[in-house]
């Protein structure tokens, strides 16, 4: 699977829909994960050093250190509308298990592959329509979200990057005149720019 996107979930405040795509093939899959973890993949993605490492830069550096690496992780289960998750370590005899937002984000920096096994992608896999777009029908059956109830989603055209994300939140925080939540997304914006 690659990462296709990182999209706001209007839906659901303060998440995100990180969407995987069929390496080769049509089907993808949404997981909807934190803002802290969308943040911890963004910044990966866009190739953002923060000052110090944060817990998956870590987390690589351990494995690094042990001379092991992360071989892949797997999405190996779709249960109560939850995903589970499992790491795959050079020379641990037992697949480690895992958030799937935690091990796509220490896969992308270790850079190994992610797989979701067919029959997750079976249940909760969806094809795109003509333009791009989710087909809202199999939406509504299909989408399943990390530790969440099934919900719907808006897919935009295209996924929006963590900083089109902040501004529209800054955006919204004006309007409503929250000029407290304001400051903090336009400081996030700043150390944003600041590190690209």
């Amino acid at each position: 699977m690659e990462i296709i996107g990182l999209t706001s979930s209007p839906q659901t405040s303060g998440s995100y829909a990180l969407i995987l795509q069929e390496t080769g093939g049509i089907r993808r899959l949404s997981i909807l994960i934190g803002g802290d973890l969308a943040q911890v993949i963004a910044l990966e993605l866009e190739s953002l050093k923060p000052p110090r490492p944060i817990t998956h830069d870590l987390m690589k550096a351990m494995i690094d250190a042990l001379g092991v690496r992360l071989l892949d992780v797997c999405i190996t289960e779709l249960r109560e509308s939850t995903f589970y998750a499992v790491l795959n370590i050079e020379g641990v005899g037992e697949p480690i298990d895992a958030r799937p937002s935690d091990a796509i984000a220490l896969a992308i920096r270790c850079g190994a592959g992610i797989y979701v096994a067919e029959a997750v992608l079976a249940e909760a896999g969806v094809l795109p329509n003509d333009d791009e777009d989710f087909d809202d029908d199999e939406e509504d059956e299909n989408d399943r979200f990390e530790g969440e109830a099934e919900a719907e989603e808006s897919k935009p055209e295209r996924p929006k990057t963590l900083r089109e994300v902040l501004q529209g939140k800054l955006d919204v925080a004006v309007k409503q005149e929250d000029y407290e939540r304001a400051a903090q997304i336009r400081d996030e914006i700043d150390r944003l720019d600041r590190n690209s």
